[in-house]
């Protein structure tokens, strides 16, 4: 089941987001950065009650917003929770009046099979560099950028 996330999930958040962050496929997230940014998360939760999952839908701009930590245990992986957790994030945009939605990623083909078209990374406005500057990779980014225009006019 998907659900906005709460503040006993922040932890499980931030040990999820962990994981992906030692191997270098994402940012790492401090439980700061989690509690402060709670109200764009959502998080994937089995029957039993635990949180297998997570992503967030973070706005930039008023036309713009980043899918972003997304993280599933590696255990749960390839059952659609990812494909699930960016349609919330997707569909929360849409509520908000939000057309575009993008992600930087390793993993450009899992985005495009949901709507994304890959773009160059200079279509992006400056402002979403502000968490690059946090990288280590930084400036010479070797991730994906991909687009999800929300208007339905050029989804592919």
């Amino acid at each position: 089941m998907i659900r906005k996330a709460r503040m006993r999930d922040v932890k499980t958040i931030q040990k999820l987001i962990s994981e992906y962050a030692r191997k270098g496929d994402m940012l790492p997230r401090s439980l700061s950065e989690i509690y402060e940014n709670l109200r764009d998360y959502f998080v994937f939760e089995e029957d039993g009650g635990e949180v297998i999952g997570s992503a967030a839908v973070h706005i930039m701009w008023e036309d713009l917003a980043e899918v972003r930590s997304l993280a599933v245990r590696e255990d749960s992986m390839r059952r659609g929770v990812g494909t699930r957790l960016v349609e919330a994030c997707v569909s929360e945009a849409i509520v908000l009046g939000i057309t575009r939605v993008f992600a930087l990623t390793y993993k450009p083909g899992f985005f495009e099979k949901l709507g994304f078209r890959q773009v160059d990374k200079s279509e992006l406005p400056q402002k979403i560099w502000s968490d690059c500057l946090k990288c280590s990779k930084f400036p010479d980014c070797d991730e994906v950028a991909l687009v999800a225009d929300l208007t339905g006019k050029r989804n592919a």
